[in-house]
């Protein structure tokens, strides 16, 4: 089922989750071991992330530097498959720009058809660790926009090869991200809602937002994109915090704002134990004030670990 079906069938605001592949060589017994706990929620869908290739540089005997792709996190595709068949609950696999050809998404996507997968969410993707900006594949997509188009034009029917006759279309609902705190490479928010707005004229369906830990910014962005036409649903994302490195981590990768009060409190704690407690209480909180505005579907970053979701999400059952 499409995750606007859910959204249009419910009666109350809905869960979700996102998890992580698990690094190469590990076991997908991982998966299960993270998302059994969340099970008895009845999530409305499971997104799984996609990361794309990373490069090293090994010494060679002769001296010389060698250039060598590692993939630390493959099996998105096959990850979703098994999920749809162990908990019959939909999945979302993420598709990016970064690492595929405009081929190599069609054959992607072809796969993702043929698996009985009904959604996508469509995102350009971080620049590799060795570059400073993001650089697309040769006959690649430079963002997301240009991605999105691929997938609606396989909606209808439109494939590379123009002399496919009678294609049979795709029926891709497509997800799009949104940024309540702007995206960082946008010089303004008028700018970012600007370009999200192409987005959803281009076909996107629903919008899940960056994680956030002030439910004003998402408040905000909502209205600011009703300002705008923007009509169609948008989840919020939000992650608890864990660990006091993530006061410095999550501003520092995602580009988001953490509160005051929210560092007070975990500044005051002595341990990570305290810490999650900290985050759990907190995420507790903002989640009752998401559902009570009306949030749609309330999207729970695990970044595989499922512990305080569970405590999170459990306190709603």
């Amino acid at each position: 089922m499409k995750v606007t079906e859910h959204i249009k069938n419910a009666k109350k605001t809905l869960f979700s989750f996102e998890i992580l592949p698990p690094l190469k060589g590990i076991s997908i017994q991982s998966i299960y071991t993270s998302l059994d706990p969340l099970m008895e929620f009845n999530p409305s869908f499971v997104d799984v992330t996609y990361h794309r290739e990373e490069f090293v540089y090994k010494k060679r005997a002769d001296g010389l530097l060698e250039r060598r792709s590692v993939r630390k996190r493959p099996g998105t595709v096959g990850i979703c498959a098994a999920i749809m068949n162990k908990y019959q609950v939909d999945t979302v696999p993420h598709i990016i720009c970064g690492g595929f050809s405009k081929e190599e998404t069609e054959n992607a996507l072809i796969d993702l058809d043929f698996l009985g997968i009904d959604n996508v969410l469509v995102l350009r993707g971080d620049p590799i660790k060795s570059e400073t900006y993001f650089s697309a594949e040769q006959d690649g997509h430079k963002y997301a926009s240009e991605l999105l188009g691929q997938v609606h034009e396989m909606n209808n029917g439109i494939y590379l090869d123009e002399e496919l006759k009678s294609s049979a279309p795709t029926n891709f609902c497509i997800g799009v991200a949104g940024y309540p705190e702007k995206h960082f490479e946008a010089p303004n928010m008028r700018s970012d809602i600007h370009f999200l707005k192409k987005k959803v004229e281009a076909g996107a369906d629903y919008i899940v937002t960056q994680m956030f830990f002030d439910n004003q910014q998402y408040f905000d962005f909502v209205n600011l994109c009703q300002e705008n036409d923007i009509t169609i649903p948008i989840i919020p994302g939000i992650k608890p915090m864990s660990t006091k490195k993530q006061l410095t981590l999550l501003p520092q990768r995602f580009h988001l704002n953490v509160p005051n009060p929210l560092v007070d409190q975990v500044l005051k704690c002595k341990t990570n134990e305290a810490i999650r407690q900290v985050g759990v209480e907190w995420a507790i909180q903002q989640t009752k004030e998401l559902i009570e505005f009306g949030a749609p579907c309330i999207h729970f970053y695990t970044m595989g670990k499922s512990d305080n979701v569970q405590k999170i999400v459990g306190s709603f059952a």
